[in-house]
């Protein structure tokens, strides 16, 4: 089943946002490369004179920071709990970070929104990915999500052989195929896939398509990519 706004936002609800800036985030299960992806096409932005910043969710506020501290001992929380300490902290991000940013002609180039809300916690099995999508009607949609795919074991080795890292609760492997699934069944205009199995560079490759001309369209000046 395929999953889109239609199904969560009414026309009367839901409103188009407007700044100066654009909006990019990055979508996908972890270990996908997400973090390296945003960290490469922010060094692109940096090279074409391109005002930026780069941020994340679980944010780095006092919702977000609670959030962290949690991620391996989740049952100190019920479902409820952790989905609204997730919409708390968007919130502020959104208040604190994000909008003003964008208000001042920032690009701003997000690790995770609100699909990765969807996605994770609709893989608890406690709420529908419309329940989901309704919880977050506040948010506004970004300019360009670009939701990064990958087989999940790929992505777990990734994390503990390539990160050496302990998978936390939310990469356990059954949990991260039920978001992954999750994931796939989404579909947005502004949302993009974009297979992360291939090189680094490939993928980066057709990040950059993908990004140019927004980028062009926005700020009307010849695009650096």
């Amino acid at each position: 089943m395929k999953h889109s706004l239609a199904t969560a936002y009414s026309k009367a609800d839901k409103k188009e946002a407007r700044w100066d800036g654009l909006f990019i985030v990055f979508e996908g299960i972890d270990g996908t490369g997400k973090s390296s992806q945003l960290k490469r096409l922010g060094e692109i932005l940096d090279q074409g004179g391109y005002p930026f910043i780069s941020t994340r969710e679980p944010s780095d506020g006092p919702f977000g920071t609670r959030l962290r501290e949690l991620f391996y001992s989740r049952e100190q929380l019920s479902s409820q709990e952790e989905l609204q300490l997730f919409i708390d902290d968007r919130k502020d991000h959104l208040a604190r970070t994000i909008l003003p940013a964008l208000n001042n002609g920032i690009v701003v180039l997000c690790d995770r929104y609100f699909l990765s809300t969807v996605a994770y916690q609709g893989a608890t099995g406690h709420f529908s990915v419309e329940q989901l999508l309704a919880e977050n009607s506040f948010a506004p949609v970004p300019d360009i999500a670009l939701l990064l795919s990958a087989p999940v074991p790929a992505c777990l080795q990734r994390i503990t052989v390539g990160r050496n890292e302990k998978p936390n609760d939310f990469e356990q492997q059954l949990f991260l195929e039920k978001a992954h699934a999750i994931f796939a069944t989404l579909e947005f205009p502004w949302l993009k896939k974009i297979d992360c199995s291939r090189s680094i560079d490939d993928v980066t490759g057709e990040i950059e398509k993908h990004i140019q001309p927004l980028l062009m369209q926005r700020y009307q000046k010849e695009s650096a990519l």
